[in-house]
């Protein structure tokens, strides 16, 4: 361990027995750092120590960092570069940068010093943390999420893992310039958002899918009701007319948690023209394909899933979660009249996010769901060496049966539908 860092948590104890908690919550940042600096330059003259001042501003920083923010972990927050952040324990703190996973060096005293951060995360959103409750799922005042996981749940040490909220959304014009889906898909989903289609986006864990579905809601008209419903409230939605509602846990007793399918329930009697569910993951799936079935058209939602046809199979699943008593065909044919298009994404090896393909749901020939891809990312063979992904977005264009090609020319759109993909000689 350094000099300096052995100094500063020497001076870190002596301030902190001296601190009174009641009058640190009263002073701004700002305040709190004079008080701070004034009682570190008393120490270090009291004690003859010898720390120059750009090593005591340090100090002030890292103190008022703790105190009032995330302490290490706050200069990581205030990196825009950054979009995840994961410690496990005090000495392993991983962060991804465009995609890429990468260790980097944040100065922990010591596991204690995590586990304090940690506590105090989940204090500031009404929640706690301890042996008797060692997990905890939370929403930071910024809105980015946090995940918390104490010993001795956590063998190496407390884990915390936070996916940081971006301050601007990413509409479509920038997906297309990241390389993430070509101008005619960008062209393609505008149209379906607009004519109230059915629309379930699928991927893996950081794949995207909240940025889709963000981008996808840009579209919705100003005219519309629209209730959103999430565990932590990620989108941002800029119609006017917006109701946003969240789940809540359970408090100290075990009771008052809030899911879901209560939510989802509950919306129902809100008299919303669509419903928008952050993420489906459990049985509020039936009521979900129930409000698209009774006139909440322009619905969407998320899931966890490889493929179109694995994320028809998750539905599948969750919706039986929720009832015993359907049988599978009557499942089946729920999801069909309900879902009519499912965008699968991607994060490849990287780092980047791909649509890797845009498919509508046809309907059923026998038990059969029948599917049709509109478009798809197309890889080229991987060069020895190759640190980019490359590839191409085909098409092999609509069917006539497409819903997609009914609705657009019941909302005006038939002949913008019809030249994209003449444009691309279909």
């Amino acid at each position: 361990m350094s000099d300096a860092k052995q100094t500063y948590i020497k001076l870190r104890r002596q301030i902190f027995d001296a601190l009174d908690p009641e009058a640190i919550n009263r002073l701004s940042s700002e305040q709190l750092a004079q008080q701070l600096s004034k009682a570190v330059d008393m120490l270090v003259e009291k004690e003859s120590l010898p720390v120059p001042v750009l090593l005591r501003n340090e100090y002030v920083k890292s103190l008022v960092d703790e105190l009032q923010g995330l302490g290490p972990l706050q200069p990581l927050m205030e990196d825009e570069s950054i979009t995840d952040i994961m410690i496990n324990g005090h000495e392993n703190v991983f962060v991804e940068r465009g995609g890429l996973v990468e260790k980097v060096k944040v100065n922990f005293v010591d596991e204690a010093q995590v586990l304090e951060i940690a506590k105090r995360i989940a204090s500031r959103v009404g929640r706690r943390v301890d042996d008797s409750m060692p997990l905890c799922d939370a929403r930071l005042a910024d809105g980015s999420r946090v995940n918390i996981v104490i010993p001795p749940i956590a063998i190496d040490g407390t884990s915390i893992s936070i996916r940081k909220f971006k301050k601007q959304s990413i509409d479509f014009t920038k997906l297309v310039e990241f390389g993430a889906m070509s101008p005619e898909m960008a062209q393609l989903l505008m149209i379906a958002s607009r004519c109230r289609l059915n629309i379930l986006i699928s991927g893996g864990t950081g794949s995207g899918k909240t940025t889709m579905l963000n981008a996808l809601s840009q579209f919705i008209s100003d005219k519309e009701r629209i209730v959103t419903i999430e565990d932590a409230a990620e989108l941002r939605l800029l119609q006017p007319h917006v109701v946003r509602l969240e789940t809540r846990t359970a408090g100290i007793e075990n009771t008052g948690a809030i899911h879901q399918r209560e939510l989802v329930i509950n919306s129902l009697r809100m008299r919303p023209d669509r419903i928008i569910v952050g993420e489906c993951r459990g049985s509020e799936a039936f009521e979900m394909l129930q409000a698209m079935n009774t006139g909440h058209d322009g619905s969407m939602s998320t899931l966890h899933a490889n493929t179109p046809r694995d994320a028809l199979s998750r539905v599948e699943a969750m919706v039986m979660m929720a009832t015993s008593n359907l049988p599978l065909e009557a499942i089946r044919r729920t999801i069909v009249s309900a879902v009519d298009l499912i965008i699968q994404i991607s994060r490849l090896h990287d780092g980047s996010r791909k649509v890797m393909s845009i498919t509508e749901v046809v309907g059923l020939e026998g038990s059969s769901v029948v599917m049709e891809e509109i478009f798809r990312f197309k890889p080229e063979l991987v060069r020895p060496g190759a640190e980019k992904v490359e590839g191409n977005f085909i098409t092999a264009g609509l069917m006539k049966r497409s819903v997609l090609v009914e609705k657009a020319q019941f909302f005006g759109l038939g002949d913008q539908l019809n030249s994209l993909f003449q444009a691309r000689g279909q």
